[in-house]
């Protein structure tokens, strides 16, 4: 059967250093296909190669059941860099405009669909004003309007809501889900847990330059993750060994991720309970700032598996 995307085998190198190493995926038609990870794992090198910017070393890769470089694909598909490409001399319209004519829409229905995109983004009362004046927000959804003008049937997105506060981060996921029901096809990289569940219908979690799992979110953290989380936060932040030898040894604790300042509890087990948790932290002369009990997240299906944080560097 037919996919929207097929990836076999991709890697690429860049001097001594393996940014993709051997990755393969498929992506469904009408599916929101999540990369998730931390900054530097081969996220935008992949998503770059998928995009045709960046040729890779290895593998294939097919779009709409062609080769991603054929010019008809190229037609249908578009992608959104981390970094907005815009001429910053050149108004928000004009610069959509542009993107217009070069693929190929002129006239009066370049103006329409480019007027019709600004308004999408939130953008209209700024139509006529020079990108440099823009925030960078406003940057950053102008150039998802600009990845959205040919209409594409494959829409690649790098990092869109980096740097931008809660609240525009959750209007851009609220225009994406909107996107989605258009039936398009889109990849979204970001290393925000919270972005890869509010968008995607698979996540494919990355470090090191491989997928390291591969599922619907709710499935990730069913296969990987345990029932309850105990969450705690250190007071002293050099306490974390202390922390963790204290647990191990009153509680028979095994399941257990501790860094400078935090410890997270993985359990099936009832009779770990927070209490416990506190009661013997407590004893041990361990000073905590919070203590709580969560659902299990993306975040820690991450930690479970690699030891480390997404939001870790």
């Amino acid at each position: 059967m037919k996919k929207a995307v097929k990836v076999r085998g991709l890697t690429k190198r860049f001097g001594n250093k393996i940014a993709v190493n051997k990755v393969s995926f498929d992506v469904e038609f009408g599916e929101v296909y999540g990369l998730l990870g931390p900054n530097g794992v081969g996220k935008s090198t992949l998503i770059s190669m998928i995009a045709g910017i960046i040729e890779p070393d290895e593998g294939t890769i097919e779009i709409l059941g062609k080769n991603n470089k054929s010019t008809e694909i190229r037609f249908k598909i578009n992608y959104c860099p981390q970094d907005p490409a815009l001429y910053e001399d050149l108004t928000g319209l004009e610069n959509l405009m542009f993107y217009s004519n070069l693929y190929g829409i002129t006239g009066k229905t370049a103006k329409e669909k480019s007027k019709r995109l600004i308004k999408k983004v939130g953008l209209e009362e700024y139509a006529n004003k020079p990108v440099k004046t823009y925030s960078g927000g406003m940057k950053k959804r102008l150039n998802l309007a600009a990845a959205l003008i040919n209409d594409p049937k494959l829409l690649i997105l790098d990092e869109p809501t980096t740097g931008l506060d809660p609240k525009i981060r959750r209007d851009v996921w609220h225009l994406l889900n909107e996107i989605r029901d258009s039936n398009r096809t889109i990849i979204i990289s970001t290393h925000y847990m919270e972005e890869a569940e509010a968008l995607s219908d698979r996540v494919a979690i990355m470090n090191s330059g491989r997928i390291i799992a591969e599922g619907k979110p709710d499935d990730l953290k069913r296969t990987y993750a345990p029932k309850a989380v105990i969450s705690v936060e250190l007071a002293e932040p050099e306490s974390h060994h202390k922390a963790l030898e204290t647990l191990k040894n009153q509680l028979d604790i095994k399941d257990m991720i501790a860094k400078e300042g935090f410890l997270k509890i993985y359990t099936e087990n009832s009779d770990i309970t927070l209490s416990s948790v506190a009661f013997e932290l407590f004893r041990a002369g361990i000073k905590l700032t919070s203590i709580r009990i969560t659902k299990p997240t993306l975040e820690d299906v991450f930690l479970r598996l690699t030891g480390r944080r997404i939001s870790e560097n």
